[in-house]
């Protein structure tokens, strides 16, 4: 396997240096500039996030295509795009990607198996404080309900790189579910990143916790504490959840008790697919959800929320001693 994605070389690959100097942190604009700068068949298309894309629109304006508050349009134009022989990047809002424009992403998208990319910045509860109805929380599982779509989240900076390359050539298209207000740094370079497969975020021995964008974070986090009264936990971070990596939730499963914790609702995110996994190998072990109740959710500032539903360290640990001693 490459380092990158087929046409990206060694020598053009967007690197960690070219990410630590992204003007604001903005990982995903300095890329899509980087790769607009390499391919000459790139479009990369806004809905309402043109300040996140301005090192791009001011050095290639004419691959640049602002839509503004038209998510379901941007999805249309996209594929119109994607179908002339371009790749094309959609750049949304979590809360108006994959769940406002579902119907669009089916008819247009999925179903002609365009390659296009859709890039979900303030998934989960990072926009909470503007009320429910910006909940980021179904949309992995009605992204991964669609047919021929890749789906990947991201856990921190690094990986977010690794996601990025690892798609740039999937011939059909992806939702990436961007995670916001991760701090802890997991991995220290960008890793390399195989279609369909998790990475191993910490080694352990006497159970297993899957964890996908924030959740990683968390997940680490109640490891370290784990640790410290004896317990050996091992970290996967599922960066796909489809394709899924069954063998890597079947081995866990094999070798022991198995956590899911994700800023997700508890139906149809990672938790689900996983237990399906789990039965359809048939093997008998100890399982847990951990996520976001199938309810109304509070409105309050991202952290608050996060705290409030348990997405922490603590919340975790808890989750595991419940599993561990049931």
């Amino acid at each position: 396997m490459t380092d990158v994605a087929t046409n990206l070389t060694m020598e053009n690959v967007f690197d960690e240096k070219e990410a630590e100097a992204a003007p604001g942190g903005n990982i995903v604009g300095a890329f899509l500039a980087h790769l607009v700068n390499e391919r000459n068949d790139i479009v990369v298309l806004s809905a309402d996030m043109g300040g996140a894309l301005s090192q791009l629109r001011e050095q290639h304006p004419e691959k640049y295509v602002e839509l503004g508050i038209s998510e379901t349009n941007t999805v249309s134009i996209a594929c119109g795009i994607a179908a002339s022989g371009f790749t094309t990047y959609i750049l949304s809002m979590g809360p108006f990607g994959a769940l406002k424009t579902a119907e669009q992403l089916r008819a247009d998208a999925t179903s002609m198996h365009l390659p296009v990319r859709m890039i979900a910045r303030l998934s989960g509860l990072a926009m909470g404080f503007f009320g429910a109805s910006h909940h980021a929380v179904e949309d992995i599982a009605v992204a991964r309900s669609l047919t021929n779509m890749t789906v990947v989240a991201t856990s921190d900076r690094n990986q977010l790189v690794g996601l990025l390359r690892s798609t740039v050539d999937v011939p059909g298209p992806v939702y990436i579910r961007v995670s916001e207000g991760i701090t802890r740094e997991i991995y220290p370079t960008i890793p390399t990143i195989e279609r369909g497969k998790f990475l191993v975020a910490r080694e352990g021995t006497d159970f297993t916790i899957i964890g996908t964008g924030l959740g990683v974070e968390a997940a680490l986090g109640a490891a370290d504490l784990l640790q410290a009264e004896g317990v050996s936990a091992k970290v996967l971070d599922a960066a796909y959840l489809k394709p899924i990596d069954e063998e890597a939730i079947a081995d866990a499963a094999r070798r022991g008790p198995v956590l899911t914790v994700e800023e997700h609702n508890v139906t149809g995110g990672l938790g689900t697919v996983v237990g399906e996994v789990i039965a359809r190998h048939g093997i008998a072990t100890k399982f847990r959800i951990f996520g976001l109740p199938d309810t109304d959710l509070e409105v309050a500032l991202p952290p608050v929320l996060i705290e409030h539903y348990g997405l922490t360290p603590n919340g975790v640990l808890a989750q595991a001693k419940a599993l561990l001693e049931s």
